[in-house]
């Protein structure tokens, strides 16, 4: 049956128009009509800048049990308890990407199918609090403490497909190649502890795993490579990027100078350059934080039209660095936003993060408008995911949408033609006043209508996870 919305204000790209008729059947959006001044009898309300909904491109669910947690560093210059990464070969220093691993570690030892379902609910329900309407799951925590497969071998990445069902968004499950334990200067490593968890042994057994899972309305399937830390040559990186090439393929490149540092030892080249030379970039393609890339990897991702997927706020927490996205997207890629480990869950501050991440390092502003801004964080991100019909509010388009305030105390004032800077360069996830997936209400008046009490569900699964 359709359902006719009236948009206070709406985002047709690039544009802000005043008045906007839209009507959803099916799931799509059969019509969108401007100069509506007033709502007609029986037209839902949404009142604020209406936009298309928020992909978010990178996400892993279980990371959302470390918020606050992993904030807790030591002591200046005293390393803590326990061994040296052998991806740095040295005593680690307090704070670092590499002593968050080790607590990230620690949570995912105490994952079962039923308590990673309701964590990745409520933390998708967070999502759609947020305005995101699609998620790209990087996922790789799919066997046993002990490495050993469940009955079902895909039943974790199973429990994330059903956990976005019912939070009432859209997910692609990115199914994660894992077979080593990291990379040195000497070789790879076996993987060991928890890493047992997120191996299948080879290449070929997870291809075997991976193409037994099935999608839905609501659900595709795609596929990773962890990192050339987790993936070597000799398991088929050509192998890989052929039995993948219809899907979208993510892969976690650069995050790290140990990377690329080991990664010069062993192949004598560079994360993207390994990469290149087995075929692997390409349309379908997406790089994961890219933030330490030469002049040769950024022409060579530009080259093959892979996307860069930023994920500013997890990557200013981890102390990572900021990546070279202005290079990119001249180079010719498409870039898009994610909320990784979930210090926040709020795309429109990944959105200016990117921008004023940018203005810091060079002292000039203006990289990029809002306009820009929003097409990352929508249309871009939703075709990296394999939704190239999400993300645009016009007629044959999915039919996800979200509204941000425009009345708040951070977003009141500014004219509304100027309501899409409003949104990008002050407005939060606490402004998302509903959101609407397939031509439905998730989220109305800022309340989940599937997940009642979700700051609850976070903090019930939270605690079952940490014990």
């Amino acid at each position: 049956m359709p359902v006719t919305y009236w948009l206070e204000h709406a985002w047709l790209d690039p544009l802000v128009e005043p008045g906007v008729l839209l009507t959803a059947d099916g799931g799509r959006i059969t019509e969108v009509r401007t100069g509506a001044a007033s709502p007609p009898p029986g037209a839902t309300v949404l009142r604020g800048l209406t936009v298309p909904g928020l992909a978010n491109a990178h996400s892993h669910a279980f990371h959302r049990a470390l918020r606050g947690t992993a904030q807790v560093g030591g002591e200046p210059g005293t390393p803590p308890p326990g061994r040296n990464d052998p991806a740095v070969g040295a005593a680690r220093p307090p704070t670092s990407f590499w002593t968050w691993r080790e607590t990230m570690y620690a949570t995912a030892l105490h994952l079962t199918p039923d308590s990673y379902f309701d964590l990745a609910r409520a933390v998708y329900a967070e999502m759609a609090l947020a305005g995101i309407t699609c998620v790209g799951e990087f996922h790789y925590l799919h066997h046993q403490p002990d490495g050993t497969a469940y009955a079902d071998p895909n039943a974790m990445g199973e429990a994330l497909i059903a956990a976005a069902a019912d939070a009432g968004i859209r997910i692609t499950l990115l199914d994660t190649a894992y077979l080593r334990g990291g990379l040195t200067a000497d070789g790879y490593l076996p993987l060991e502890g928890v890493q047992r968890r997120f191996g299948d042994g080879t290449a070929d057994r997870w291809y075997d795993r991976w193409s037994r899972l099935r999608g839905g309305e609501h659900a595709r399937i795609g596929a990773a490579l962890h990192s050339v830390r987790a993936f070597s040559d000799r398991d088929g990186y050509a192998a890989f990027a052929e039995r993948t090439r219809d899907v979208p393929v993510h892969v976690h490149l650069s995050e790290q100078p140990a990377e690329n540092g080991a990664c010069l030892a062993v192949h004598g080249r560079t994360p993207a350059r390994l990469l290149a030379d087995a075929g692997l970039w390409g349309r379908n393609t997406t790089a994961v934080h890219a933030t330490h890339l030469t002049d040769d990897d950024i022409a060579v991702l530009g080259g093959a039209r892979a996307t860069v997927c930023m994920c500013p706020t997890t990557e200013r927490d981890l102390a990572d660095g900021i990546g070279p996205a202005p290079a990119l997207q001249r180079a010719g890629s498409p870039l898009t936003l994610g909320s990784d480990s979930h210090a926040v869950v709020d795309l429109l501050e990944e959105a200016r993060a990117m921008e004023l991440n940018e203005r810091l390092r060079t002292r000039t502003r203006g990289h990029w408008s809002a306009a820009d801004l929003l097409r990352a964080a929508t249309a871009d991100g939703h075709a990296c995911l394999g939704w190239p019909e999400a993300g645009r509010l016009e007629r044959g388009a999915l039919a996800d949408f979200t509204t941000i305030a425009l009345d708040s105390v951070r977003t009141a004032g500014p004219p509304p033609r100027l309501a899409a800077e409003t949104a990008v360069f002050a407005a939060t996830a606490a402004d998302v006043r509903h959101t609407v997936v397939a031509g439905r209400q998730v989220v109305a008046d800022g309340r989940h209508l599937l997940v009642p009490d979700v700051a609850g569900a976070l903090a019930t699964a939270i605690a079952a996870v940490r014990g």
